[in-house]
Protein backbone atom coordinates (compact mmCIF):
# COMPACT_ATOMS: atom_id res chain seq x y z
CA UNK A 1 0.00 0.00 0.00
CA UNK A 2 2.77 2.44 0.94
CA UNK A 3 4.52 2.05 -2.41
CA UNK A 4 1.28 2.47 -4.38
CA UNK A 5 -0.11 5.37 -2.36
CA UNK A 6 0.48 8.88 -3.63
CA UNK A 7 -0.31 11.71 -1.24
CA UNK A 8 -0.50 15.11 -2.91
CA UNK A 9 1.34 18.00 -1.30
CA UNK A 10 -0.37 21.05 0.14
CA UNK A 11 0.96 23.05 -2.81
CA UNK A 12 -0.52 20.58 -5.30
CA UNK A 13 -3.93 20.71 -3.62
CA UNK A 14 -3.77 24.49 -3.81
CA UNK A 15 -3.02 24.29 -7.54
CA UNK A 16 -5.91 21.90 -8.14
CA UNK A 17 -8.34 24.17 -6.29
CA UNK A 18 -7.10 27.18 -8.19
CA UNK A 19 -7.75 25.45 -11.52
CA UNK A 20 -10.93 23.52 -10.67
CA UNK A 21 -13.19 26.19 -12.16
CA UNK A 22 -10.83 27.33 -14.88
CA UNK A 23 -12.69 25.80 -17.82
CA UNK A 24 -16.01 27.05 -19.17
CA UNK A 25 -18.18 24.07 -18.19
CA UNK A 26 -16.83 23.73 -14.65
CA UNK A 27 -17.23 27.46 -14.09
CA UNK A 28 -20.88 27.22 -15.05
CA UNK A 29 -21.63 24.45 -12.55
CA UNK A 30 -18.94 24.88 -9.89
CA UNK A 31 -16.37 22.12 -9.37
CA UNK A 32 -14.03 23.77 -6.87
CA UNK A 33 -16.24 22.96 -3.89
CA UNK A 34 -16.42 19.32 -5.03
CA UNK A 35 -12.62 19.07 -5.06
CA UNK A 36 -12.51 20.73 -1.63
CA UNK A 37 -14.96 18.19 -0.16
CA UNK A 38 -12.72 15.35 -1.29
CA UNK A 39 -9.53 17.02 -0.03
CA UNK A 40 -10.72 18.51 3.27
CA UNK A 41 -13.55 16.15 4.27
CA UNK A 42 -12.21 12.91 2.79
CA UNK A 43 -15.33 12.03 0.81
CA UNK A 44 -15.24 9.32 -1.82
CA UNK A 45 -16.16 10.22 -5.40
CA UNK A 46 -19.74 8.94 -5.17
CA UNK A 47 -20.25 10.32 -1.66
CA UNK A 48 -19.36 13.85 -2.73
CA UNK A 49 -21.66 13.47 -5.73
CA UNK A 50 -24.49 12.41 -3.41
CA UNK A 51 -24.38 15.41 -1.07
CA UNK A 52 -27.60 17.40 -0.85
CA UNK A 53 -27.94 20.93 0.47
CA UNK A 54 -29.75 19.73 3.59
CA UNK A 55 -26.85 17.44 4.54
CA UNK A 56 -24.78 20.46 5.56
CA UNK A 57 -25.22 21.84 9.08
CA UNK A 58 -23.74 25.32 8.82
CA UNK A 59 -24.18 26.05 12.52
CA UNK A 60 -22.45 22.93 13.83
CA UNK A 61 -20.07 22.83 10.85
CA UNK A 62 -20.94 19.24 10.08
CA UNK A 63 -21.76 17.20 7.01
CA UNK A 64 -23.97 14.10 7.10
CA UNK A 65 -22.67 11.48 4.65
CA UNK A 66 -25.70 9.28 4.10
CA UNK A 67 -25.66 8.27 0.43
CA UNK A 68 -23.55 7.86 -2.67
CA UNK A 69 -24.34 8.02 -6.37
CA UNK A 70 -23.35 5.23 -8.73
CA UNK A 71 -23.80 4.83 -12.47
CA UNK A 72 -26.76 2.60 -13.32
CA UNK A 73 -27.10 2.08 -17.05
CA UNK A 74 -27.61 5.49 -18.62
CA UNK A 75 -28.58 7.13 -15.36
CA UNK A 76 -27.61 6.96 -11.69
CA UNK A 77 -28.62 5.01 -8.60
CA UNK A 78 -28.68 6.25 -5.02
CA UNK A 79 -26.95 3.81 -2.67
CA UNK A 80 -25.82 3.73 0.92
CA UNK A 81 -22.17 4.74 1.37
CA UNK A 82 -19.60 2.01 0.85
CA UNK A 83 -19.58 -0.66 3.59
CA UNK A 84 -22.45 1.11 5.33
CA UNK A 85 -20.16 4.01 6.22
CA UNK A 86 -22.79 6.62 7.01
CA UNK A 87 -21.12 9.21 9.19
CA UNK A 88 -20.88 12.79 10.36
CA UNK A 89 -17.84 14.68 9.10
CA UNK A 90 -16.65 17.74 11.02
CA UNK A 91 -15.84 20.52 8.59
CA UNK A 92 -13.23 23.28 8.88
CA UNK A 93 -14.63 26.80 8.85
CA UNK A 94 -13.07 27.69 5.51
CA UNK A 95 -14.74 24.70 3.86
CA UNK A 96 -18.09 25.65 5.39
CA UNK A 97 -17.74 29.11 3.90
CA UNK A 98 -16.77 27.68 0.51
CA UNK A 99 -19.89 25.49 0.52
CA UNK A 100 -22.02 28.45 1.58
CA UNK A 101 -20.60 30.48 -1.31
CA UNK A 102 -21.15 27.59 -3.75
CA UNK A 103 -24.82 27.38 -2.79
CA UNK A 104 -25.30 31.14 -3.03
CA UNK A 105 -23.67 31.23 -6.47
CA UNK A 106 -25.04 28.11 -8.13
CA UNK A 107 -28.09 27.09 -6.09
CA UNK A 108 -29.90 30.20 -4.84
CA UNK A 109 -33.14 29.38 -3.02
CA UNK A 110 -32.32 25.65 -3.20
CA UNK A 111 -34.42 23.22 -1.18
CA UNK A 112 -32.73 20.86 1.32
CA UNK A 113 -33.25 17.97 -1.13
CA UNK A 114 -31.38 19.71 -3.96
CA UNK A 115 -28.15 18.07 -5.10
CA UNK A 116 -25.15 20.18 -4.15
CA UNK A 117 -23.42 19.56 -7.49
CA UNK A 118 -25.61 19.59 -10.55
CA UNK A 119 -25.42 19.22 -14.31
CA UNK A 120 -28.50 20.33 -16.24
CA UNK A 121 -31.46 19.02 -14.21
CA UNK A 122 -29.69 16.24 -12.32
CA UNK A 123 -26.71 15.56 -10.07
CA UNK A 124 -23.11 15.66 -11.24
CA UNK A 125 -21.86 12.07 -11.17
CA UNK A 126 -19.52 9.52 -12.76
CA UNK A 127 -18.41 10.76 -16.22
CA UNK A 128 -19.43 14.34 -15.39
CA UNK A 129 -16.96 14.24 -12.51
CA UNK A 130 -14.25 12.34 -14.38
CA UNK A 131 -14.24 14.83 -17.25
CA UNK A 132 -14.00 17.84 -14.94
CA UNK A 133 -11.27 16.17 -12.89
CA UNK A 134 -9.18 15.46 -16.01
CA UNK A 135 -9.55 19.07 -17.11
CA UNK A 136 -8.59 20.30 -13.63
CA UNK A 137 -5.47 18.12 -13.52
CA UNK A 138 -4.47 19.18 -17.02
CA UNK A 139 -4.92 22.86 -16.27
CA UNK A 140 -2.98 22.54 -13.00
CA UNK A 141 -0.17 20.59 -14.69
CA UNK A 142 -0.72 17.60 -12.39
CA UNK A 143 -1.85 14.74 -14.69
CA UNK A 144 -0.65 12.04 -12.27
CA UNK A 145 -2.90 13.03 -9.32
CA UNK A 146 -5.94 10.77 -8.96
CA UNK A 147 -9.20 11.93 -7.43
CA UNK A 148 -8.88 9.26 -4.73
CA UNK A 149 -5.48 10.73 -3.79
CA UNK A 150 -7.38 13.65 -2.25
CA UNK A 151 -8.82 11.20 0.28
CA UNK A 152 -5.27 10.09 1.10
CA UNK A 153 -4.32 13.74 1.51
CA UNK A 154 -7.12 14.21 4.04
CA UNK A 155 -6.15 11.08 5.98
CA UNK A 156 -2.48 12.03 6.05
CA UNK A 157 -3.41 15.45 7.41
CA UNK A 158 -5.45 13.96 10.24
CA UNK A 159 -2.62 11.62 11.15
CA UNK A 160 -0.01 14.38 11.02
CA UNK A 161 -2.21 16.43 13.37
CA UNK A 162 -2.07 13.61 15.94
CA UNK A 163 -5.48 11.98 15.41
CA UNK A 164 -5.70 8.39 16.65
CA UNK A 165 -6.70 5.47 14.47
CA UNK A 166 -10.34 5.37 15.63
CA UNK A 167 -10.79 9.07 14.88
CA UNK A 168 -9.35 8.61 11.39
CA UNK A 169 -11.46 5.49 10.84
CA UNK A 170 -14.67 7.32 11.68
CA UNK A 171 -13.77 10.36 9.60
CA UNK A 172 -13.07 8.24 6.53
CA UNK A 173 -15.95 5.84 7.03
CA UNK A 174 -13.79 2.71 7.06
CA UNK A 175 -15.53 -0.49 8.11
CA UNK A 176 -12.96 -1.13 10.87
CA UNK A 177 -9.85 0.32 12.46
CA UNK A 178 -7.94 -2.59 10.90
CA UNK A 179 -8.76 -1.25 7.44
CA UNK A 180 -7.45 2.16 8.45
CA UNK A 181 -4.24 0.70 9.84
CA UNK A 182 -3.70 -1.53 6.82
CA UNK A 183 -4.02 1.49 4.56
CA UNK A 184 -2.25 4.21 6.52
CA UNK A 185 -0.04 2.57 9.16
CA UNK A 186 3.10 3.85 7.42
CA UNK A 187 1.93 7.44 7.98
CA UNK A 188 1.70 7.16 11.76
CA UNK A 189 4.88 8.00 13.68
CA UNK A 190 6.80 4.99 14.94
CA UNK A 191 7.91 4.46 18.54
CA UNK A 192 11.36 5.64 17.45
CA UNK A 193 9.88 8.84 16.01
CA UNK A 194 7.98 9.55 19.23
CA UNK A 195 11.04 8.82 21.37
CA UNK A 196 13.18 11.12 19.25
CA UNK A 197 10.58 13.90 19.36
CA UNK A 198 10.17 13.58 23.13
CA UNK A 199 13.96 13.75 23.64
CA UNK A 200 14.13 16.79 21.36
CA UNK A 201 11.50 18.54 23.47
CA UNK A 202 13.38 17.72 26.67
CA UNK A 203 16.64 19.00 25.22
CA UNK A 204 15.08 22.19 23.88
CA UNK A 205 13.38 22.94 27.21
CA UNK A 206 16.57 22.22 29.14
CA UNK A 207 18.70 24.48 26.98
CA UNK A 208 16.21 27.31 27.40
CA UNK A 209 16.53 27.32 31.19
Amino acid sequence: VEAAMRVPTVEQIGQLLAHADSNRVSTRHGFRAYVALCAFAGLRKGEAAGVQVGDIDFVRRQLAVSRQLQRHGNTYAVRLPKYGSERIVHLPEDLVEMLRSHIATYLPDASPERWLFTVRDGPMYDNDIDWRWRETRKSAGLPHVRLHDLRHFYASGLIAAGCDVVTVQRALGHSSATTTLNTYSHLWPTAEDRTRAAAADLMRDSLMT
